[in-house]
């Protein structure tokens, strides 16, 4: 019997600050001193795209980085503060040619029309190379901030997310809501609405700006977008799925699904429940891409990983605990890993590096040849924009006559 072949995998990294691990910025060569500098994010960019990466992704938040999943710490021994993700992706994305660029934005207490008109900016920025990961906020610290609404706080001792389940089922609601209304705007415009005739004097046909109309439980968008249709039509839209309200999320609004599986039957189930969610929202025949997210402490030797983990931790004061699977191993050892559970409905994952630069460095110079040995990963960029990497088609606008 033939065997069909395995598609090719699709990678991307996760940045935060000087990695994963809150002890990461006093590894040697970590650069601390430029966390803070275009310089640093630029650099960190362009590695991963001569690693062949499908895209990096760009953390961010409304609060300060904490110990303390539920609430703010005083902790002075760990990075706190961070640039505007957004504003970051803008600055590195002249710099560089292929890897998409997708910034976290926190869509609780923004307006999806700033948002559509920012991301349709850095994908004309990039020339087709932007996305987002879509994520929510049912801190009350954050709400602070506004002033607009508010959420209970957080118990003391209560681990994990301070806001009922309801709460959290609501906001995810609230994001589906959020990215239908960005994707309309990016919609507004035509792809040929821009004349741009200076014979004649036209420079926009108006009858190709749409209003978009849109009427719901939390926004009430009239449209049109100021900015013309983005050069993808529509920018990747991610989102980080942990439960079944984050998975219809992604079922219902996103191109990509960030999981964390422990191991392999886990991503098995998961891919199930999005691809249930997927179907219950009328997509089931798009692409919709499960990635896993590994938290990685790699190097050539299985021992220096677990070394170099261990002393990580105790300078942290304590072992480091993620929402995604730990691996400590060598590239070789991810790259089978990776690939068990590629066979088990996974088309790709976005790694997040425990210590830049040396982890990222591993992804690039150490499992991506690995992967390319196997026949598992490209060994040249094979489309120009960030949808053509995923293979997502560029979709047609809503509004245009058919």
């Amino acid at each position: 019997m033939m065997r069909v072949p395995t598609p090719p995998l699709h990678v991307a990294v996760a940045l935060d600050g000087a990695g994963w691990h809150p002890a990461a910025w006093r590894e040697p060569g970590s650069r601390p001193a430029e966390l803070f500098s275009a310089r640093y994010w630029a650099d960190l960019a362009l590695e991963a795209g001569r690693g062949l990466l499908d895209f990096i992704t760009f953390e961010d938040s409304l609060r300060l980085q904490s110990a303390d999943r539920a609430q703010p710490d005083e902790r002075t021994d760990q990075v706190r503060g961070r640039l505007d993700a957004v504003l970051t992706a803008a600055r590195v994305a002249p710099l560089t040619r292929s890897v998409g660029l997708i910034p976290a934005v926190t869509v609780t207490h923004t307006e999806p029309f700033h948002i559509s008109k920012a991301i349709a900016t850095l994908d004309y920025v990039s020339t087709g190379r932007a996305g987002l990961r879509v994520q929510v906020s049912a801190r009350h610290d954050e709400a602070a901030h506004f002033g607009r609404r508010s959420f209970p706080p957080a118990r003391p001792g209560d681990p994990g997310d301070p806001a009922a389940p309801q709460l959290v089922s609501d906001l995810l609601e609230e994001a589906g809501d959020y990215v239908e209304v960005i994707r309309r705007l990016w919609d507004s415009w035509e792809d040929d609405a821009e004349i741009r005739d200076a014979t004649t004097g036209r420079f926009v046909d108006r009858h190709k700006l749409h209003y978009i109309g849109f009427e719901g439980r939390w926004f009430s968008v009239k449209g049109p977008s100021i900015t013309p249709r983005p050069p993808q039509g529509q920018p990747v839209v991610t989102a980080l799925a942990h439960g079944s309200a984050a998975y219809r999320l992604v079922g219902r609004a996103a191109d990509v699904g960030y999981v964390t599986p422990q191991d392999a039957g886990q991503a098995r189930g998961i891919v199930a429940g999005i691809r249930s969610a997927q179907a219950a929202a009328g997509r089931a025949a798009e692409t919709v891409h499960v990635f896993g997210d590994l938290l990685v402490f790699l190097d050539g030797d299985a021992a220096r990983a677990a070394d170099r983990k261990a002393r990580l931790d105790d300078l942290a004061g304590g072992e480091h605990v993620s929402d995604a699977l730990a691996f400590t191993g060598t590239p070789a050892q991810l790259a089978d890993l990776l690939q068990d559970w590629q066979r088990a409905g996974l088309s790709g994952f976005r790694l997040r590096p425990a210590a830049i630069p040396d982890d990222l460095a591993h992804i690039t110079r150490g499992l991506v040849p690995e992967l390319q040995e196997r026949g598992a990963f490209r060994r040249a960029y094979e489309a120009a924009t960030l949808r053509g990497l995923l293979g997502l088609p560029r979709p047609a606008n809503r509004y245009a006559p058919a």
